[in-house]
Formats: structure tokens, C-alpha cells, sequence
């Protein structure tokens, strides 16, 4: 038997006898109305993340769209599943928010460090061109003798950033902000500790979410 396949299962029985029982009218809701998220979430394809979890979202609260390195190419650059998602999300569900979610120990943001890890996978090493720039500012704005962790941490945060810079490319974000219908933000979120750190209203500094900072 397919022991990976058999814990799928598993997993699939435990929610469908302990988990929707307890929600089932939710999931009905959810089932008989059109989906109305009023976020976007770009996040990693990263297996550790869960943006539904984080953000203690439910069925039909936020749009998802993951992929390595949380990646969003500038529009033309690679249009495909993540312009298509983008597109959809603020055009037709008319979403008010989007959000890039970087995370701690990405191993996408590892490689740019060390692109010799790439050369056996040409497809990942094509893709993560869309990172190139972050590097180039991350490598400007690194100090003298700073450490591994820290060189990953800066990285990591010029991701996001970049992306935003790229997100604001495509028309239907372009016009949806012109028109005040949409807003961004970049998050970084530690897997290790639970924190996120957001950067908003265009500030380059990402600040850990707290409830004094949303009351």
C-alpha cells in the first residue's frame, strides 16, 4: 500500500468525521454562495506555510495562490497561473487587499544565495529570475559581517518588496488602486516563533503584528 497516500486518507476521514461535523452549516453556506474573499494571499509553495491557518481565515475568506519563492512576475514578463490568479482575484471576485507573505528559512530566497544549487533544475532557475533584483539590493545594503541568518532575513524581506513593486505592474491592480479599491501589504512570517511582520502603506520597514498596533 502507498503509505504516503494512506495518511492522506487518514487525514481526509479525521476531517470529514471530527472536523465537519462541528461545521457543517459553515461549509453548506460556503457551498450554496458564490465565493466573496475579501483578500488575495500570495504566499510560498513552501509545505511548512499555512495562510489560512495564520490568518484564522475560513472557507471562502481569503484567495490563495502559492508558488516558489512567493514570486510575482512583472505583467508580461511571465504571464501564467499567477497573472491569471491576480487578474481573477481583483477583476472579478474584486478583492480588497493583497498581501506577499515571505517566510523565515525559505528555501527559495537560499538558492538566490547560492544559485550553484539551481543548475540541475533549469525550470526553478528560470523562475526564480523574477528574485534577481532583491538580490542585487539585499547585496547592496548587506553589512560587514553580517552572518548567514541575517544576509537570508534581508533577502527575504527585498523579496517582498520586490513583488509589491511587480504586483503594482499589472492593470487590474494598477486601476483598482487608482480607483481606491485596493490596498497592499508585504508580510514575513517566522515559522519558528508564529510572528509576522508587515510592511504597509508603501514603508519599506516590516513591523511585528501586535495588539496594541490593530486596537
Amino acid at each position: 500500500m502507498d503509505m504516503v497516500l494512506k495518511k492522506l486518507k487518514d487525514g481526509i476521514l479525521r476531517f470529514q468525521t471530527g472536523v465537519y461535523p462541528a461545521q457543517a452549516e459553515m461549509y453548506q453556506k460556503a457551498a450554496s454562495e458564490p465565493q466573496q474573499p475579501q483578500a488575495l494571499v500570495v504566499t510560498c509553495a513552501d509545505s511548512r506555510i499555512d495562510p489560512e491557518l495564520v490568518t484564522q481565515s475560513g472557507p471562502g475568506e481569503i484567495f490563495v495562490t502559492r508558488n516558489i519563492g512567493n514570486l510575482v512576475p512583472a505583467y508580461g514578463e511571465m504571464l501564467g497561473g499567477v497573472s491569471a490568479v491576480i487578474e481573477y482575484a481583483v477583476s472579478a471576485l474584486k478583492v480588497k487587499h493583497v498581501a506577499i507573505c515571505g517566510h523565515s528559512d525559505c528555501g527559495a530566497m537560499k538558492a538566490l544565495l547560492n544559485p550553484a544549487s539551481l543548475e540541475s533544475m533549469a525550470t526553478v532557475k528560470s523562475w526564480m529570475r523574477n528574485a534577481e533584483a532583491a538580490l542585487s539590493v539585499a547585496n547592496s545594503l548587506n553589512e560587514d559581517g553580517e552572518d548567514g541568518y541575517a544576509k537570508l532575513r534581508r533577502l527575504t524581506e527585498e523579496n517582498v518588496l520586490l513583488q509589491l513593486q511587480h504586483l503594482r505592474t499589472h492593470p487590474s491592480v494598477a486601476g483598482a488602486i487608482a480607483r481606491e479599491e485596493l490596498t497592499l501589504s508585504g508580510w514575513v512570517y517566522d515559522i519558528g516563533t508564529g510572528q509576522v511582520r508587515i510592511s504597509e502603506n508603501g514603508q519599506r520597514s516590516f513591523v511585528p503584528v501586535a495588539k496594541e498596533a490593530i486596537a
